[in-house]
């Protein structure tokens, strides 16, 4: 039986590697009836990541969770050493669920990233609920913040360390797969399936980069290998050689990226 996902919030950040420290959202599915999956969803993440932040910051959590309560928190703006921002250009991606898996309710929590990122994502989600829905939400994070990491009660949580494998910017299903694949999705599900599996044992942020520079599963990575790949892909993204101007700039520096990651890891 396949999980209904009863719940999912997805939030955006600057992937560990990076200096710059940057937050946003993407579009989530948290139900706001009191009672309904959406606040206990927060309520489980939340419990999860404010227990990895040193206590000196709750203060300003606290701060945040005013903010939201009186309309004013601002985006952008700087907290917790990070930028709220709503452009998510760049920006990796988190995912947390909350399932139905046929056995009974169970909370995905992506762990992957900076916990900050994660509490900050959160906020900015209960920010963007309208005010007539969001006390369930507020409530839930209030609780989470005296929890100290202790889950409620017949809570099963399933963490995520090494992230959503292939559910991150980029990596939507080609059409041309489908269509190489005779038009039918199911032989594409096969394929990926397979694509997955030889991924086993890359962390997220490796995986990024070398699929950024063109590099599959199992690929012998040496710096010569790096750099000439780099090098021809800048190439083509750059407009002056008959790269597209639009997203230029990002295509750019998401190659930058991904090669500083791949360096420094060789």
């Amino acid at each position: 039986m396949n999980a209904v996902v009863l719940a999912e919030l997805n939030i955006r950040h600057t992937r560990l590697h990076m200096p710059t420290r940057r937050v946003a959202i993407d579009p989530s599915y948290l139900p706001t009836l009191v009672g309904s999956a959406g606040p206990d969803l927060i309520g489980a993440v939340s419990t999860e990541f404010i227990s990895r932040i040193a206590k000196e910051k709750y203060k300003e959590i606290e701060g945040l969770l005013t903010a939201i309560s009186t309309e004013s928190l601002e985006i952008p703006s700087i907290h917790l050493q990070h930028r709220l921002q709503s452009d998510t250009h760049g920006l990796d991606r988190s995912r947390h669920r909350l399932l139905d898996d046929g056995v009974g309710i169970i909370v995905e929590i992506d762990v992957h990233a900076r916990p900050e990122t994660q509490v900050l994502g959160m906020l900015i989600a209960i920010a963007q609920i309208p005010a007539i829905n969001r006390d369930p939400f507020m409530a839930c994070f209030r609780t989470a913040m005296k929890r100290r990491g202790a889950q409620a009660r017949g809570m099963r949580v399933r963490l995520l360390e090494r992230g959503v494998a292939g559910d991150r910017p980029g990596m939507a299903r080609p059409a041309e797969a489908v269509a190489g694949s005779g038009g039918d999705p199911g032989a594409w599900d096969t394929q990926e399936r397979m694509i997955q599996e030889g991924w086993i044992g890359v962390d997220v942020e490796s995986r990024w980069a070398m699929e950024v520079l063109g590099l599959g599963p199992g690929a012998k990575i040496d710096r010569r290998e790096i750099q000439r790949r780099y090098r021809r892909l800048l190439r083509s993204a750059h407009p002056d050689h008959g790269g597209d101007l639009d997203g230029a700039a990002e295509r750019i520096a998401r190659l930058g990226e991904a090669r500083a990651l791949l360096l420094s890891t060789t």
